[in-house]
C-alpha cells in the first residue's frame, strides 16, 4: 500500500492567512510553513507558474520543513503553453518572447533556458529530498492530438530524471474515446496523471477519471465543485466547502491508486479562507490516516 499525503495547493494564499487559521506566533513566512508542514505533509506551490523560482526559496523551504515533507511545484506558465507576459522572464529573456518558432508558439530555444534556470532554482529542494513532483498544469487549448502529443514528448524530454504530473484542462483527454491513448501516453512518458473532482455541469468539465500511469505517484487535486468555474472571478471559482458525501466519492479511488502507485498526493485547491485545509483534514479522517503529532 502506498503513502497517502493530503495536502491543500497553497499556504501562502492571502484568504487563508486572513482566515486565522495560523495560530499566533506563526504568521510571518517562517512561522506559516512551519506550522503548516507540522499538520501536513505535503503542499503544492503556486508561484512558481506565474514566475520563475529562485535558489533562496528552494534553500528556505527545505530549511523550514520536516524530513519527508514534500512539495509538488507548478511548472512556469511558459513551459506548458500558457500565454506568459514578458515581466514574467528575467529582463535577459524577455526579448526571446517576439520569437514564435515552436509549436506551442515559443522558440524552442528560449524554452530550454527557461527550463535550465526553473530546474536550476529548484535543485536544493530536490538534493534536499523535498520534492515531490513537478506539476504541469496545460492549458485548455491543449486538446487530444498528434502535435499534442509530441509537445508531451518535448516537455517531458526536457525534464528528463525529474518527476513529473500531467493535469489536463481540455476534457478531451479523460473522454471515453481517448481514456486509453491518454493512459497510454502518459504511462510511456513515465509521468502521472492527475486526477481532478470539479463540477461536472459544465462544457469544459474535467471528467473525474483516476488512472495510475507512474508507479512513483499518483495526484489528485481538488479544485471545487462551483457553477462559476467556467465565468466568475477567482474567488468565486473556487468558493466551495466540501461536504462528507462529496469527498467520501473518492476514498475508494483513492484507496485504488495507493495500491498501485508508491505514493499518492491529494491536494485540496478550493482555496478560499480556510476551506482547503478544512477539507484536507476531513478527508485525511475519511481516509484512515493518523492526524499529526501535537508539538
Amino acid at each position: 500500500m502506498a503513502e497517502i499525503r493530503v495536502g491543500t495547493c497553497s499556504w501562502t494564499d492571502k484568504a487563508l492567512v486572513a482566515s486565522g487559521w495560523y495560530p499566533a506566533g506563526h504568521r510571518d513566512a517562517e512561522g506559516r510553513l512551519r506550522h503548516y508542514a507540522s499538520q501536513f505533509p505535503v503542499v503544492e506551490v503556486d508561484a512558481t507558474y506565474y514566475g520563475l523560482p529562485s535558489t533562496r526559496n528552494s534553500l528556505l523551504w527545505a530549511e523550514r520543513t520536516p524530513e519527508g515533507f514534500h512539495f509538488d511545484v507548478k511548472a512556469f506558465s511558459l513551459l506548458t503553453g500558457h500565454p506568459t507576459q514578458p515581466n514574467a522572464l528575467p529582463a535577459d529573456l524577455r526579448p526571446a518572447l517576439a520569437r514564435r518558432r515552436g509549436p506551442a508558439g515559443t522558440d524552442p530555444g528560449l524554452l530550454d533556458d527557461v527550463w535550465d534556470r526553473f530546474s536550476g532554482a529548484l535543485e536544493p529542494l530536490r538534493q534536499a529530498g523535498r520534492l515531490g513532483s513537478l506539476l504541469f498544469q496545460f492549458p485548455r487549448q491543449l486538446a487530444p492530438g498528434r502535435s499534442a502529443a509530441a509537445f508531451l514528448r518535448e516537455c517531458r524530454e526536457r525534464a528528463a530524471g525529474w518527476p513529473v504530473a500531467v493535469e489536463f484542462r481540455h476534457p478531451g483527454w479523460w473522454r471515453a474515446e481517448h481514456i486509453a491513448a491518454t493512459t497510454a501516453l502518459l504511462t510511456e512518458l513515465d509521468t502521472a496523471a492527475v486526477a481532478v473532482d470539479m463540477v461536472q455541469t459544465l462544457p469544459t468539465s474535467v471528467p473525474p477519471v483516476a488512472r495510475v500511469t507512474s508507479p512513483r505517484l499518483a495526484v489528485v487535486r481538488f479544485h471545487g465543485r462551483s457553477t462559476a468555474w467556467g465565468t466568475g472571478t477567482k474567488e468565486e471559482r473556487f468558493r466551495h466547502s466540501y461536504t462528507p458525501g462529496e469527498l467520501s466519492e473518492w476514498t475508494s479511488r483513492i484507496r485504488a491508486m495507493a495500491e498501485q502507485a508508491e505514493e499518492v498526493h491529494v491536494l485540496f485547491n478550493n482555496c478560499c479562507a480556510d476551506a482547503a485545509v478544512r477539507a484536507a483534514q476531513s478527508m485525511r479522517d475519511l481516509l484512515g490516516l493518523p492526524a499529526p503529532a501535537l508539538t
